[in-house]
């Protein structure tokens, strides 16, 4: 049955289906609220490296309005995914938790997407544009709007149960949806991400220098790693969890059952020598279906070989 349609059902209909689509949390934000937070100073700082698809996106992503004429409100959902991980063995890199299980942008787009259509039956001639992670939507942002959490210190989003590990889908929509409340700040005096940092990388609370920081150069750099970066990889061969593995808000996440989610251990800790010269083929039945594929073959052996580098030289 179709809710009744004022702002406040709507809300409470919206964030009942998001539950029952497997979603842990959501929360609305009011589509105008979109006072600027520092993102343009950090692209014009150079905080993005050579991420240019950023710069040449900015306004959309400062302007939900720009990619979806008439949006009253913003629907933010957000899915857990912490789990224990083995110890990484001798000769073995590590990959970041987050890509150690199936994409979770084919897990969790088409359930936002569902949730947009659920939303347009209940409200006819309103219109909606989903995303998670891929739009030029600032999803971290709009969260901390809608009272998901707080912007933690080492800019990613944390919030009370499910800490960081958690992905964000965004839901514009020109329907008009009670929002929530933004959340308190709840970092206090703690930098323990600030200080985990391998590189520096968090250079400032809730400022990260991509040139400095380990999960681009082991993920979107195309080019070589520069040597103040490569020299302190540890076992990372994609990503880096170094800040989030010492947050104190992740030690109470709870740990996911999305089926689609399961550690894989061939991804999460693959062998450096087999990794640094490995064939296209190998590459592909080893990595398909998960985010590891955005860095290329290329870009794995690159880091499997600097880590092995990195080993030798201790």
């Amino acid at each position: 049955p179709s809710p009744a349609t004022d702002p406040e059902s709507l809300a409470r209909a919206v964030k009942d289906t998001a539950r029952a689509l497997g979603f842990d949390a959501c929360g609305v934000a009011a589509g105008t609220a979109e006072a600027d937070d520092g993102f343009d100073a950090w692209l014009d700082a150079g905080r993005a490296a050579d991420m240019d698809w950023m710069r040449r996106t900015r306004d959309l992503r400062q302007h939900a309005a720009l990619k979806l004429p008439g949006v009253r409100s913003v629907v933010m959902v957000a899915a857990g995914y912490a789990q224990p991980r083995p110890p990484v063995p001798p000769g073995h890199g590590k990959t970041a938790l987050y890509a150690c299980f199936r994409d979770y942008h084919r897990v969790l787009l088409p359930r936002v997407r569902l949730l947009g259509r659920r939303l347009t039956e209940w409200v006819p001639g309103t219109e909606h544009y989903a995303c998670v992670d891929s739009g030029p939507v600032r999803e971290r942002a709009w969260a901390a709007r809608a009272g998901l959490g707080w912007i933690g210190k080492n800019s990613l989003l944390l919030h009370r149960e499910l800490g960081s590990w958690l992905f964000l889908g965004a839901l514009l929509t020109t329907a008009e949806l009670a929002p929530d409340p933004p959340a308190a700040d709840r970092c206090g005096s703690c930098r323990a991400c600030l200080d985990a940092c391998p590189t520096g990388a968090i250079v400032a609370p809730r400022v990260v220098d991509s040139n400095r920081c380990i999960a681009y150069h082991t993920i979107e750099n195309r080019g070589a790693v520069p040597k103040a970066v490569g020299g302190r990889l540890g076992s990372w061969v994609f990503g880096c969890d170094a800040c989030q593995e010492v947050c104190p808000w992740n030690r109470r996440a709870p740990e996911t059952t999305e089926p689609d989610f399961r550690l894989r251990p061939e991804v999460a800790a693959p062998p450096l020598d087999e990794l640094a010269g490995m064939d296209e083929e190998t590459f592909g039945a080893r990595f398909n279906g998960t985010p590891v594929r955005r860095a290329g073959l290329d870009g794995m052996r690159r880091n499997a070989r600097a880590v092995r580098r990195n080993r030798e030289d201790t």
